[in-house]
């Protein structure tokens, strides 16, 4: 899988991109992010990509050409291409499952300042939320969703893991445990130390929806 994501702010994605999981993922050839700085595509001497809003108002709007110019220096027929905006579709297990089986090539555009140029939306397929709040750019947003979407490519983690995720099935991940097998008074459930995976699968499921229920119970409905 192809990602490409837009910023005003490479230097942002050092540690993401360097570190843990996304590193192993980018070495292997199985994922490729690509940080493109949309700094480089005005075409004002000065580098300017942003200016004041039009009819008045605080705060700077980034403009159409040099955002749109970004876009299309790496656009190809069947990529999607998605701002982060707190106007977005919230971003969840589900969006993420569809986004990956719909495309081989992601951009993501972070926004700053006070947003992006209205216009701008004519040339992106949507616009993506993490959440019913605002973050001081879509660095972080697009981290996010990069970092989800990679877990879905084979090889990357564990398929017995991922499966096993958190939202699958709508339900929340069943608790786990490691030695010791009592800390501080505090035992692991004897049926974790049984070795009947029949029971121990039974307990899991169990406690998946107990723990639904109590933490989610919207997403039993």
């Amino acid at each position: 899988m192809k990602i490409d994501i837009l910023t005003l702010f490479p230097n942002m994605f050092e540690g993401f991109i360097h570190e843990s999981i996304i590193k192993r993922a980018i070495d292997k050839g199985l994922v490729d992010i690509n940080l493109i700085n949309i700094r480089d595509f005005t075409l004002l001497k000065n580098g300017q990509v942003d200016d004041t809003p039009y009819g008045g108002g605080s705060g700077m709007v980034l403009m159409c050409e040099p955002v749109v110019r970004a876009i299309e220096s790496v656009k190809t027929d069947d990529a999607l291409v998605y701002l982060m905006s707190p106007q977005g579709r919230t971003f969840n297990d589900n969006l993420a499952e569809i986004i990956y089986k719909s495309t081989k090539h992601l951009i993501l555009v972070c926004g700053h300042y006070e947003g992006f140029d209205e216009r701008i939306k004519n040339f992106v397929d949507g616009e993506i939320s993490i959440g019913d709040y605002v973050l001081t750019g879509g660095e972080i947003p697009a981290m996010a969703i990069a970092d989800c979407l990679t877990r879905f490519i084979p090889g990357v983690i564990d398929q017995e893991s991922f499966q096993n995720e958190s939202f699958k099935d709508n339900l929340l991940d069943y608790p786990v445990y490691t030695k010791p097998r009592e800390f501080r008074g505090l035992k692991v459930p004897e049926v974790l130390l049984s070795g009947d995976h029949k029971k121990i699968d039974e307990y899991r499921k169990s406690e998946q929806i107990r723990i639904t229920k109590e933490k989610r119970p919207d997403l039993m409905k």
